[in-house]
C-alpha cells in the first residue's frame, strides 16, 4: 500500500498556481493514501475535495479550529478507497486544554480490509518541545484507542508535520526511545528503516522561506504502529516527492514523504 504525507501549505504564496503542481506531484506518486496537513476550505470546496475529484478518490477533512472565517484550515485524508468512522480530534495547549491543531483519523476500507489512517501537524515554533511532547502522548493514546489487536489487526499508520526532528524529545517518545503514556505501543518512522540520506522535509534555502531561520530538517513522518502482525506495515521502500518545480511554480515549502507499506498479502 503506498502512503504519502504532505504539507501543502494552506493559501500561501502563489497558491492558485500551487494547486495545479501539487496536483501533478500527487498523480506522479500514485498513492493509494494520502495525509495532508495545511489543507484550506472555502465556499463548500477545498483543496483535498479538488484532489480527490481529479484522482478519482475520497476524502475528508478536520473541522475547521478558525471557525468563522472566510477560508478554512484543516487536515486531510484523501483515498483511493472510501473512508469511515471520520473523526477530528484536538490536541492540547501548554496547558491541557483543547487547542486548534486536530488529529484526523479515519478507517480506509482498503483491499485487505478496514485500516485505521491518521493524519496530524503539531505546533511548530522552536521553543515548544514541550508542547508537542504533550501532542505526542495524546496522538499515542488516541492511537491505543483505536488500533484494536496489535498482534492481529491492521496498525494504524499515521502521517503528519510534526515540526520536530527526529533525535527531538517529542519524537524519540513516539519512537519508543522514551518511555511512553501507553505500553505496549511505539511507532515505527518509515524514513529510520527504508529512507536513503538525510530525508529533509524542510530545506533552509527554499525560495518560499528566504527568511527562515530553520537550518535543513526531518520534520515530516510516516510512522507506523507497532506491536503489528509480520509483515504488514513493514516499510519496503521510502522517498520523497514535490522538490522540482512544475511548470515554474514549486508546489509547496515542504517536499513529501512517500512509502510503499507491506500488506498483508506480500
Amino acid at each position: 500500500m503506498r502512503v504519502m504525507t504532505w504539507n501543502l501549505w494552506w493559501r500561501f504564496g502563489p497558491w492558485e498556481a500551487r494547486r495545479s503542481a501539487i496536483a501533478t506531484v500527487i498523480e506522479e506518486q500514485q498513492p493509494d493514501v494520502l495525509c495532508c496537513q495545511e489543507v484550506w476550505s472555502a465556499g463548500g470546496a477545498s483543496l483535498a475535495a479538488e484532489l480527490a475529484d481529479c484522482l478519482g478518490y475520497h476524502h475528508a477533512l478536520t473541522d475547521d479550529p478558525f471557525g468563522g472565517r472566510d477560508v478554512g484550515f484543516h487536515n486531510a485524508i484523501v483515498s483511493r478507497w472510501p473512508l469511515s468512522d471520520v473523526d477530528s480530534l484536538p490536541l492540547p495547549r501548554d496547558d491541557g486544554s483543547d487547542g486548534h491543531r486536530r488529529v484526523l483519523y479515519a478507517r480506509v476500507g482498503t483491499p485487505w480490509g478496514s485500516w485505521p489512517v491518521m493524519s496530524t501537524h503539531l505546533d511548530y515554533r522552536f521553543d515548544q518541545s514541550a508542547l508537542r511532547e504533550r501532542q505526542c502522548r495524546v496522538l499515542l493514546e488516541l492511537i491505543a484507542a483505536r488500533r484494536g489487536d496489535p498482534d492481529h489487526d491492521l496498525p494504524v499508520v499515521v502521517g503528519g508535520d510534526l515540526n520536530a526532528v527526529p533525535d527531538s524529545d517529542e519524537v524519540r517518545l513516539l519512537t519508543g526511545r522514551r518511555a511512553g503514556p501507553v505500553s505496549n505501543l511505539v511507532l515505527t518512522d518509515a524514513w529510520e528503516v527504508r529512507g536513503d540520506g538525510t530525508g529533509y522535509t524542510w530545506l533552509a534555502d527554499h525560495p518560499y522561506q528566504p527568511h527562515s531561520a530553520w537550518p535543513n530538517r526531518r520534520i515530516d513522518y510516516l510512522l507506523v504502529s507497532w506491536p503489528r502482525p509480520k509483515p504488514t506495515g513493514n516499510p519496503i521502500r521510502v522517498w520523497r516527492a514535490g522538490a522540482e518545480a512544475i511548470d515554474g511554480v514549486l508546489p509547496s515549502d515542504h517536499l513529501a514523504v512517500v512509502a510503499d507499506l507491506a500488506t498483508p498479502a506480500d
